[in-house]
């Protein structure tokens, strides 16, 4: 299971018949590489996991989405009993923050976007193992982020506490009530994400 932060794993429990390894580096495709390529362990499946925003409007905060394919490249779809959406994801190395943007890709044909599937979609063909992608929405189509998250990146990809801290000492009244509303859905995404993973046989 790879994801970018370990908390949207947090709620995924080990099961009888199944052995996973989690691992987390940050968001974004070199990170999620760099997570796979420091993880040698032989493994059966690889799984994209963790959180995605939704591009198609009808997509709300804490509702699951299994990837039928990522940028145009299939997926496998496991064997489920949870409630779920289905639908081509984009997976793309910046943060969608701007309605403009998630409608356009909207119109594209996609229904939810992320940033580490399809690198960890390519690591999973090279090591000629089934790949999937399940997702947790945190974010609707509807939103507008008043923090720049992608300024908050290093060179890296990785997301900057302070630099996410210099932005709401600069503006309090917008931010810092964003930041709270953006936690509280990401809790609310990776619980619902953990429930219905529970469900799954890959």
């Amino acid at each position: 299971m790879v994801a970018a932060e370990p908390f949207e794993m947090k709620w995924i429990g080990h099961r009888d018949g199944l052995r996973y390894l989690k691992v987390a580096a940050g968001a974004g495709p070199g990170m999620a590489t760099a997570a796979m390529a420091g993880s040698n362990v032989p493994c059966q499946a690889v799984l994209s996991t963790g959180l995605c925003g939704a591009l198609d409007p009808g997509l709300e905060v804490g509702e699951i989405f299994v990837a039928e394919s990522v940028n145009g490249e299939p997926a496998e779809i496991p064997r489920m009993a949870g409630k779920c959406t289905r639908g081509p994801l984009a997976s793309v190395d910046r943060i969608v923050g701007t309605v403009a943007e998630r409608q356009a890709m909207f119109a594209s044909g996609f229904r939810a976007v992320e940033m580490e599937a399809a690198a960890v979609a390519q690591r999973a063909r090279s090591m000629g193992v089934p790949f999937y992608c399940i997702r947790a929405v945190s974010d609707t189509a509807t939103e507008e982020f008043a923090l720049d998250l992608n300024a908050a990146r290093d060179t890296l990809g990785r997301i900057r506490v302070s630099r996410i801290l210099a932005q709401a000492a600069r503006r309090p009244v917008t931010v810092v009530p964003e930041l709270l509303r953006l936690r509280r859905n990401a809790m609310c995404a990776a619980k619902a994400l953990g429930a219905f993973i529970a469900t799954c046989d890959f």
